[in-house]
């Protein structure tokens, strides 16, 4: 359908999808491969009237879709899943062009992506209510009561470049799959990949007709979209002061966030020290450190601190960073030289407190390397902020208790982990973090696509994963029959 695409092919060209109407526009963005500086794609340049004029197309499609059969719905997602399964090295090509992503990578995302679908198909099956004993008190009586889960309407996913494909598919697979239409504005460093997506679903012979449109742009299209009375949910990836925006603009509608992350771990002495920074040079270090689960800080057993120190030092050397392209690519650059300084003020702010650079702190031909900052103290703006890139900070504590302190000390609350042998701290430590996903033995950048995904503080609203996400595009109607 879309061939295989290469590092010197054309240049690639995203269409507005107004239902199933694509139109091009005389305007459009250029997109810049973070790597070469090669332009990869273009997409078309939309205001907020293409906006509105999307949402009208999605309320308009919201009744027919409403009215769609489960097993067509199914049959939907399960042909997406299988048509994506079949050009999965076109994807996965224009993810490494469009945002730089290693190529072993970028095919790990659209087999995730093919995953995310069919569990979506999977769980359509469980979406059901429950009968409701209405004589349970003395003032109730015998009844026909239930409830069941119904689609709300139109759904608006906004989302983020750092999973292009894959966190698409985490809402519109649902949210469509749910019998929901939905205007899609996805992140315009990424413009081709979501275009692809979008026209299999839109292509496909099981399709609910105009049930998806894709409008691209930055903030004026983005408000167009949130503070329309049209959608009744807003779902939206991406930074916290965007989500504070969205919030505010919304109104009277269900909005979903999932925002920033401090992800942290500890290590505890009873820990397998080398396994654990083998994990941890991954989890910090992988897409760039640009995943809201990044590995950013590791608390460590002062006791074992200097072992772990060298240990992950020295997996973090043998990373290799270079061309996405090449298959043996570990880490890519970051998404913009915007990005890259950022990093390197980071960096360079840390020093000036008294950290130490182990390993990194260079760029590699271009490229920010993976860099391990050392003796980092909870006063360093480093520690404190979602870092966003491949930056991850040793400090050193006396126990488990102050661990799990600073580690609550923070304003966000995605995911912690903590690598250890002993039983009751990790017992202890399920309970005392405060976080939307706890990980045992592994770091906090796992996530499985069948589990809740979310957080708590400023990390965001609402829960993701195929089961939670379905939950989150439809409403309970109350039923009684007497």
């Amino acid at each position: 359908m879309f061939g295989i695409f290469d590092n010197d092919a054309q240049v690639a060209e995203a269409k507005i999808f107004f239902g199933s109407k694509e139109e091009s526009r005389e305007k459009v963005q250029e997109r810049k491969s973070p790597y070469d500086g090669e332009v990869v794609s273009t997409a078309p340049i939309c205001d907020a009237e293409d906006a509105i004029f999307a949402l009208k197309v999605a309320e308009l499609a919201s009744k027919e879709a409403k009215k769609s059969t489960l097993s067509q719905r199914i049959l939907w997602l399960e042909d997406v899943a299988k048509r994506l399964h079949e050009e999965k090295e076109s994807f996965a090509v224009m993810l490494a062009r469009e945002v730089a992503k290693p190529i072993a990578f970028a095919r790990i995302e659209v087999e995730r992506c093919v995953e995310t679908v069919r569990l979506t198909a999977m769980e359509l099956t469980n979406l059901h209510g429950e009968t409701i004993p209405t004589d349970i008190m003395p003032s109730g009586k015998k009844t026909l009561a239930y409830y069941r889960r119904e689609p709300v309407g139109v759904v608006v996913c906004i989302t983020p470049f750092n999973f292009p494909l894959n966190l698409v598919a985490h809402k519109i697979a649902p949210a469509l799959g749910a019998g929901n239409t939905v205007v899609l504005k996805p992140t315009p460093e990424a413009p081709m990949v979501a275009y692809m997506f979008a026209k299999l679903f839109i292509d496909s012979e099981h399709a609910v007709q105009d049930a998806l449109s894709v409008v691209y742009g930055d903030a004026e299209v983005g408000s167009a979209l949130v503070t329309s009375d049209i959608p009744r949910v807003i779902s939206f990836t991406g930074s916290v002061p965007v989500g504070n925006i969205i919030t505010k603009q919304a109104g009277i509608k269900k909005v979903s966030l999932e925002l920033g992350g401090n992800a942290a771990t500890y290590i505890d002495k009873s820990a397998d020290l080398s396994s654990a920074a083998k994990r941890c040079a991954f989890g910090a270090f992988y897409n760039s450190g640009q995943v809201c689960i990044s590995l950013q800080r590791i608390y460590v057993n002062e006791e074992v601190y200097e072992t772990f120190s060298e240990l992950i030092a020295r997996e973090t050397t043998l990373l290799k960073v270079g061309s996405p392209y090449d298959e043996d690519t570990f880490m890519g650059p970051l998404i913009d030289d915007e990005s890259k300084n950022r990093a390197k003020r980071w960096i360079a702010s840390a020093q000036n407190e008294g950290a130490r650079v182990i390993s990194g702190g260079k760029e590699v031909d271009g490229i920010f390397a993976p860099t391990v900052m050392a003796d980092v103290t909870d006063e360093m703006k480093i520690i404190c902020e979602e870092v966003f890139a491949p930056i991850v900070s040793l400090v050193s504590v006396p126990s488990y208790e102050v661990a799990v302190e600073k580690m609550n000390d923070s304003p966000y609350g995605l995911q912690f982990s903590i690598f250890t042998n002993d039983l009751r701290m990790t017992q202890a430590f399920i309970e005392d973090a405060e976080v939307g996903g706890v990980v045992i033995n592994d770091i906090p950048t796992l996530r499985f696509d069948v589990q809740p995904y979310g957080g708590s503080k400023f990390s965001g609203v609402g829960r993701e994963g195929p089961k939670w996400a379905l939950e989150e595009f439809t409403e309970v109607k109350s039923v009684v029959i007497c």
